[in-house]
C-alpha cells in the first residue's frame, strides 16, 4: 500500500511545482537569479528535518479529511436526532465541501502573503474547534453553521501543503513526502468514516464528533511542533485580484478544460451521492446492518488508493481518454450491482464504484495539468472548485431522490450523471481530434 502511495506521490510531485495552488511556482522561479542562488538548499530525504516534515504533513492530511468526512456515516443519526430527511442531513457534509471549494481559491494567494506554516496551523486548529462546537450544537441549524465554517477553514490546508513541500523539499525527496501527504488524506478520510460509525453505535454521534475534534486538535498541535519554519518561502505582494481573474477566465475559455472541470464535478457528485445514501439503505430492512458494519464498507477506500496510483501509469501507456472512460464505465457497472438484493453483490458494487471514481479523478486531475499551459495553478484551483462543488450540490440533491424513490431513484440519478460524464469525455476527445 505504501509503495502505491509513493508511486502516486512521484507522479504528483512532477506536477506540483506549477500546479499546487494558484500562481505558486517554485520559490527559486519567483525571485531574481541572484536571490534564487541565495536560497538555502531543499531539505534532503536523509535528514532529520525531512522526517519531521513528512510526519507533520501526514498529520495535516489526516486531520483535514477526517474532519471533512467524519459526518458522512452519521447522516442517518442526524436524520433521527433532528427529525429531518436524508437530503437535509446531507447538508452537514455538503455545506462543508462547498465552503472548502470556495476557500481553496483564496488560500493559495493568501499564503503567498502570510506564509504557509502559520496558515496551515490556523486552518487545522480552527477546523477542529468548529467541529467540537458542532458536536455540542443544540439545534440543527447551528450545527450547519459550524460545519460551514469548518469547511471554509479547512481550505487553508490542501493546496498550501503541496506548495510548502514543493518549496522546502529537495527534488529527490519530493515524491516520497508527497506520497505520505496523499496517504494521510486517504487514511484520514477512511478512519474518519469508520471510527465515527463505531463511536456512534456504542456511544453517540456527539461523542463521535467530540472525539475526532479532540484528536485533530492534538494533531494540529503536533503539526506545528514538528514542522520547521519555511526556509525557502519568498513573500509576494504583486499578485492582484485582476491578475487571478484574468487567468481564471482564460481557463474557462479553453476548448477542453471546461469539460474536464465538468467531469470532476459529475464524478465527485456521483461518488459522494452513493456513499451518502448507501448507509440509509443498508441500515434499513432487509439488511438491517449496524452503524459499525456500515462503516466498515468505507474500507473500500483502500482499493481506491491502489487504483488512483495505477491510473496515471495506465494513462501514460494507453492514453488518458480510454482510461478515463474505462473508470466511468467501471463506476457504472458497480452502480448496477448495488441494485441487487444480495449484500455481497452490493459490497462488490461499492468497491467497483470506488475504483472507478479514483481512476476517473486521477486521470482528470492529471489532464488539467497537461492542458493548462503556464497557468496550471489557476486551472487546478478551478478543477478543485468544480470537484468540491459537485460533492456539495449533487451530494445534497441525491437526498431528494432517496426520499421520493429510495435506492432505485438514487441509482437513476447517478446514472444520468455518469452519462453526462461520458458526454463531457467525448467532447474532450472530439476537441483533441480537431486540433
Amino acid at each position: 500500500m505504501f509503495d502505491h502511495a509513493q508511486e502516486f506521490g512521484y507522479s504528483l510531485a512532477h506536477r506540483v511545482h506549477t500546479m499546487s495552488s494558484p500562481a505558486i511556482p517554485p520559490a527559486a522561479a519567483r525571485v531574481p537569479n541572484a536571490a534564487a542562488d541565495a536560497l538555502p538548499a531543499g531539505v534532503s530525504p536523509r535528514s532529520a528535518a525531512y522526517k519531521r516534515i513528512a510526519l507533520a504533513l501526514f498529520l495535516a492530511g489526516f486531520s483535514t479529511f477526517s474532519l471533512l468526512y467524519c459526518v458522512q456515516p452519521l447522516l442517518p443519526a442526524f436524520a433521527r436526532e433532528f427529525n429531518i430527511g436524508a437530503a437535509s442531513s446531507s447538508l452537514s457534509l455538503s455545506l462543508s465541501t462547498g465552503m472548502l471549494a470556495l476557500s481553496i481559491l483564496c488560500a493559495g494567494a493568501l499564503s503567498e502573503r502570510v506564509g504557509r506554516r502559520g496558515l496551515m496551523f490556523a486552518s487545522m486548529t480552527l477546523a477542529a474547534l468548529f467541529n467540537l462546537l458542532a458536536a455540542i450544537s443544540p439545534s440543527w441549524n447551528l450545527l450547519l453553521v459550524w460545519r460551514a465554517l469548518e469547511g471554509f477553514a479547512l481550505g487553508g490546508v490542501p493546496a498550501v501543503a503541496m506548495a510548502y513541500l514543493a518549496e522546502e523539499i529537495a527534488p529527490d525527496g519530493l515524491g516520497l513526502s508527497m506520497g505520505l501527504y496523499v496517504g494521510g488524506t486517504a487514511f484520514g478520510g477512511m478512519i474518519g468514516r469508520i471510527g465515527m460509525s463505531a463511536l456512534e453505535e456504542y456511544f453517540s454521534w456527539r461523542t463521535a464528533m467530540l472525539s475526532i475534534g479532540v484528536v485533530d486538535l492534538l494533531a494540529a498541535i503536533a503539526f506545528v511542533m514538528l514542522l520547521p519554519q519555511s526556509r525557502r518561502f519568498v513573500k509576494r505582494t504583486d499578485l492582484t485580484l485582476r491578475h487571478h481573474l484574468r487567468l481564471w477566465r482564460a481557463q474557462l475559455h479553453h476548448a477542453r478544460l471546461p469539460f474536464v472541470f465538468a467531469i470532476g464535478f459529475l464524478v465527485m457528485g456521483s461518488f459522494v451521492t452513493v456513499y451518502n445514501y448507501a448507509g440509509f439503505r443498508l441500515m434499513a430492512a432487509p439488511f438491517n446492518l449496524s452503524a459499525t458494519a456500515c462503516g466498515l464498507i468505507f474500507g473500500a477506500y483502500l482499493f481506491g488508493m491502489v487504483s488512483s496510483s495505477s491510473a496515471g501509469a495506465l494513462a501514460d501507456r494507453l492514453g488518458r481518454a480510454p482510461v478515463l472512460v474505462s473508470g466511468i464505465l467501471v463506476f457504472a457497472a458497480g452502480l448496477a450491482l448495488t441494485l441487487s438484493h444480495s449484500l455481497v453483490a452490493i459490497i462488490v458494487g461499492i468497491v467497483l464504484i470506488t475504483i472507478g471514481f479514483f481512476v476517473a479523478h486521477a486521470v482528470a486531475s492529471g489532464w488539467v495539468g497537461h492542458l493548462a499551459g503556464s497557468a496550471k495553478g489557476h486551472a487546478a484551483s478551478l478543477y478543485l472548485l468544480a470537484y468540491y462543488l459537485g460533492s456539495s450540490v449533487l451530494g445534497s440533491a441525491g437526498g431528494t431522490f432517496w426520499q421520493h424513490g429510495a435506492w432505485r431513484a438514487v441509482v437513476a440519478f447517478v446514472a444520468v450523471l455518469l452519462v453526462l460524464s461520458l458526454v463531457a469525455a467525448h467532447r474532450i476527445i472530439r476537441a483533441e481530434r480537431v486540433r
